[in-house]
């Protein structure tokens, strides 16, 4: 078998044949469900599926192989392939990452759905954050594909999923088992063993990971992190059985954003925190399940899953602005018991004499959650803000139709609609309550092409992200109760369009333009930093993405992507009318080099734009740009050695920027209203070694 260098089996497998003329060639988009493992392991979803047809310019599916080419700092990163997504971290490594997609902060995952193997990431009524979306756990070797979805046009994407959906998949099985070791700068340590064993009718596969870092902080962050992965499977992903358990734990300290005016004065270093106990620990444990049946004419496919999990976030972000004597920290718990369905059946059919697919489905969502939001002092509980027992229920349908009325015209028609229920039952009475939502939402796409390799798009669709259910109940402030709070609603609709082109003209080169619109009716999220919910206004998002690779040969591959945006409140303020914190600009860049043994090598340059920090523009982030790149050497052993360097500019850009008021200690007692930023981690490196087997 031969060893690839970088990661890579350079599509030795042959795409799938289309299921009808113009038709998805794979209705689950599950790849082949199996892997290579080589010195690393390395996932042979093929190539191939890159260049299959898409419904939208924006669409996009990531081999394996091309995610793990890319050298990556946290597993998080790996959702970079995603063109126009950054992902970063103001925290520590254990918290959920800070996504920007599409001209929005998605915070850590709001209107961002992400999904592995059919089981939602994304927790609706978090202690944090709507929508938190913690990829903490994920195994990035593991990973056998992702696919990329903008805007509100899928009738299969409800919930989270108006700027777009990520939905990754692991491979059913390794062909190799492999172990390896990584450590590196800052007290980096990583080891991973997996590998695939017969097991009855299937296959039995399994993973094992575990993680130290104390990074570059002066309080370090003693991260500890256990990961593990078992799978057993039958078949193939498009008829077959799979049952998956993970399990994950972690826990961690953390230096949040720091005040620019502590860092100007030398009061503080760069890598410095104030409040030391900051941190957390988290939890997620779950029981997955997946069977499908495929012939020439239907297609059917079941997802369950029962997730339990819990975090604790301890952080400080104002200091000693509330509480001069005790300082600002509190406690944000969340535990949560989820369970899930997921079903969908394809029928291949003629309408008017057309080749045709009616697709119908249904998601299913229950959460138990006890939630709760506390005044600590080092770690050390001071005070209830509020704690809430919350049952939150949603069941999606679905139904799309795809037509090819000609060889040069394609149709798909679909709609869904969610209904939601959710019941608190809080500490205080007052913000109690029960409420219960539906929302219909139109998609519509059409594909004008192939003219020469060249296909044209029309998509346009309306789509929705849930609020925390406690804000949907609230009528009394937790912190003053003498204060009355607007509650806001369960549902908030989004409305997107967006005109592209994809082109496959000339050999080993792959483009794409999109052009989009997103609207949201009013951007109402629950702050679970403060316990209330904040109602902003309508916005608007035009934007363009351009998205691009190149394949000259088999041991080369080039990529560019460069996505602009003007994100504006579209309503009138004396306030403004920015967003804040809405990049303007995401671009990446990359090179990969290597052939199937010898050396191989890679560079990558992501660069996140200026941020409004203020809606009056007053105040900005800066650009920051990092370039981090990757050599090594694969010998025909089957051993691989390679050395990865993160940051190899040694910028000092940020993370993250925020504007918001603080006070340290001898500071006035109103504040000071100053910029708070997250740095980039400073140069490092990190050696892995690994075998195969």
């Amino acid at each position: 078998m031969a060893i690839a260098a970088t990661g890579d089996a350079w599509a030795q497998t042959s795409p799938r044949p289309n299921s009808g003329p113009g038709l998805s060639p794979d209705p689950f988009g599950t790849g082949t469900g199996a892997s290579t493992v080589l010195p690393a392991i390395t996932v042979t979803a093929p190539r191939a599926l890159e260049a299959e047809p898409t419904n939208a310019a924006s669409e996009k599916r990531i081999s394996g192989e091309t995610l793990n080419t890319r050298p990556i700092e946290r597993p998080g990163e790996m959702l970079e392939a995603a063109p126009g997504l950054i992902v970063t971290q103001h925290s520590g490594e254990g918290k959920a990452n800070q996504y920007f997609l599409r001209g929005m902060n998605l915070d850590h995952g709001t209107d961002l759905a992400i999904w592995l193997d059919g089981m939602p990431i994304n927790m609706r009524t978090h202690g944090h954050g709507q929508g938190y979306a913690d990829i903490n756990f994920l195994i990035p070797e593991l990973v056998e594909q992702m696919t990329v979805k903008k805007g509100p046009y899928w009738a299969e994407e409800g919930d989270f999923a108006s700027a777009g959906s990520l939905r990754l998949a692991y491979a059913d099985r390794l062909d190799r088992n492999v172990v390896s070791a990584t450590g590196g700068s800052f007290g980096y340590w990583r080891g991973l063993a997996a590998g695939t064993i017969p097991f009855g009718k299937g296959y039995l596969t399994g993973a094992a990971e575990f993680v130290a870092y104390t990074g570059p902080w002066q309080v370090p962050d003693n991260l500890r992190k256990y990961n593990g992965f078992l799978r057993y499977s039958e078949g193939t992903p498009d008829n077959g059985l799979a049952i998956t358990a993970l399990a994950y734990s972690n826990s961690w300290h953390s230096t949040d954003q720091i005040p620019v005016r502590a860092v100007s004065d030398g009061s503080l270093d760069r890598f410095g925190g104030i409040d030391q106990t900051d941190g957390g620990d988290t939890q997620r444990y779950s029981l997955s399940m997946r069977w499908t049946r495929s012939d020439e004419q239907t297609a059917s496919k079941v997802e369950a899953y029962a997730i339990y999990s819990t975090t604790n976030l301890y952080s400080n972000f104002t200091y000693f602005l509330d509480d001069p004597d005790n300082g600002d920290q509190f406690q944000q718990s969340d535990k949560r018991k989820i369970l899930g369905l997921n079903a969908s059946h394809l029928v291949r059919h003629q309408l008017a004499g057309l080749p045709s697919e009616t697709t119908i489905g249904t998601q299913v969502r229950y959460d138990d959650i006890a939630v709760g939001l506390f005044k600590t002092v080092q770690r050390t509980p001071l005070s209830t803000v509020r704690a809430d027992q919350v049952s939150e229920s949603s069941v999606g349908i679905y139904a799309k139709n795809t037509t090819q009325w000609t060889d040069w015209l394609k149709v798909t028609l679909g709609v869904r609609g969610d209904f939601f229920t959710a019941s608190v039952a809080s500490d205080n009475p007052l913000n109690s309550g029960a409420i219960s939502a539906f929302i219909v939402s139109p998609k519509a796409g059409i594909v004008f092409g192939p003219f020469d390799k060249t296909e044209f798009y029309l998509n346009a669709g309306m789509g929705y992200h849930s609020n925390d259910a406690r804000g949907a109940t609230i009528t009394v402030n937790p912190a003053d109760p003498t204060t009355p709070q607007a509650a806001v609603p369960l549902l908030v609709r989004s409305k997107g369009a967006e005109i592209g082109v994809r082109s496959q003209r000339f050999r080993g080169f792959d483009t794409s333009l999109a052009l989009f619109i997103l609207d949201f009716d009013s951007e109402l999220v629950f702050v679970g930093d403060a316990g209330t919910t904040e109602a902003s206004r309508p916005s608007r998002r035009i934007g363009v993405e351009w998205t691009n690779s190149y394949r000259p040969t088999s041991w080369a591959a080039f990529d560019l992507d460069l996505a602009f945006t003007q994100a504006r409140f579209s309503d009138y303020s004396s306030e403004g009318n920015l967003i804040p914190g809405a990049p303007d600009f995401v671009g990446s860049a990359g090179i990969t080099l290597g052939a199937d043994t010898g050396w191989f090598g890679a560079l990558r340059l992501r660069s996140l734009g200026p941020r409004p920090l203020t809606s009056d523009g007053s105040v900005w982030s800066s650009f920051t740009t990092t370039l981090n790149g990757r050599i090594g050497y694969v010998f025909d052993s089957g051993i691989k050695i390679n050395l990865d360097a993160y940051n190899l500019l040694n910028t000092q850009g940020s993370q993250i920027d925020y504007y918001y008021t603080s006070r340290l200690p001898g500071e006035a007692a109103e504040g000071v209203a100053d910029r708070h930023f997250h740095p980039i981690e400073p140069l490092a490196f990190r050696l892995t070694l690994a075998k195969a087997f």
